[in-house]
């Protein structure tokens, strides 16, 4: 097969569809992606050549929050979460847990802070716990006055399970309701009321899911949502139950369900989680918890569907939502 001189390769990856162009990048793009080098480059350069996203934030141009990913060893989705970020009209940075640790990084100097999907630590002892356990000893301080200030926290996933295992997520429902055993101190863990265990199904669950918001909401990431969102799970350890009824009252009646599985039973609820819930937040509306991967569906072509039109719903509202309340 006869090699192309240099002058002749394409400078772009275009696919089409009766509808037009789906995907337009430049290939040194791709290779930066695929070979690794300088990532947040290729982000920077992948986001601007996106014209098929249809939603822009439009204080990105005046105003371009500072986004803390959090990584551990183990997780996984930080550049998706930093991508969607970016598409949002933030300023992500990934920073490992170790560089807030040491100093090198502040929790305090970011505006929204992504813990993403993954299995952090290699989810021993259960997914999330030992994460959870770091950042409640480690950095539990700075996590709560970032919490209290109103900033916007999303935990996706492996995320999700952290948020609840080390209170950051239902704090200040003790708080709402005087329960203080739910309220996190450094002397001891705070109660859970609820968690994430074993799905129904007993195994790892990846399949695409639609998501109902739910309008009545304050949550921030969540306002004005009309549409469903559609997107991936990717978990074992996704079931959402709550401690007793009471807490189901207390979910229902204050509206901290923000997301539901829409349909009942399986495989819409893919997990067997308890009232169909697949995100919640907490009662000041500015922390948000859920299993599904927003991030894995920012633009139509990655819908397995794409070509069937079932591109549209995707979760990039939810990062555009958090990047206006930062």
């Amino acid at each position: 097969m006869a090699k192309l001189a240099k002058s002749q390769r394409p400078t772009n990856l275009t696919i089409t569809n009766p509808q037009g162009a789906v995907v337009d990048l430049a290939v040194a793009v791709l290779e930066e992606a695929f070979c690794g080098r300088n990532p947040q480059s290729a982000i920077q350069k992948t986001a601007k050549a996106a014209t098929t996203n249809p939603i822009r934030n439009p204080q990105s141009a005046i105003r371009n929050p500072k986004v803390l990913i959090l990584h551990a060893n183990g997780t996984n989705r930080d550049r998706d979460a930093a991508l969607a970020c970016q598409m949002a009209g933030g300023d992500p940075e990934i920073v490992h847990i170790n560089q807030l640790v040491s100093g090198a990084r502040r929790v305090a100097d970011y505006h929204m802070l992504v813990v993403p999907g993954g299995f952090s630590y290699g989810d021993d002892l259960g997914a999330g716990v030992l994460w959870a356990a770091d950042l409640r000893h480690l950095l539990g301080e700075q996590l709560d006055k970032f919490v209290a200030s109103g900033r916007p926290v999303l935990g996706i996933c492996n995320g999700f399970q952290v948020l609840v295992k080390m209170g950051l997520l239902t704090g200040d429902w003790g708080l709402a309701t005087g329960d203080t055993s739910l309220v996190p101190s450094p002397s001891s863990p705070p109660s859970r009321p609820i968690t994430l265990t074993y799905n129904a199904s007993a195994h790892f669950e990846c399949r695409w899911v639609t998501l109902e918001p739910n309008p009545n909401s304050h949550c921030l990431f969540t306002q004005g949502l009309t549409e469903p969102i559609e997107c991936p799970v990717a978990h074992g350890e996704g079931r959402f139950l709550v401690r007793d009824e009471a807490t189901a009252a207390y979910l229902r009646d204050n509206n901290l369900i923000t997301l539901t599985y829409a349909g009942e039973g399986y495989p819409a609820n893919p997990n067997g989680s308890a009232l169909n819930i697949a995100g919640v937040c907490n009662a000041q509306g500015n922390v948000m918890g859920l299993m599904p991967h927003p991030e894995d569906h920012i633009w139509p072509w990655q819908h397995p569907q794409a070509h069937h039109g079932r591109g549209r719903f995707s979760g990039l509202p939810l990062f555009v939502n958090g990047i206006k309340g930062a």
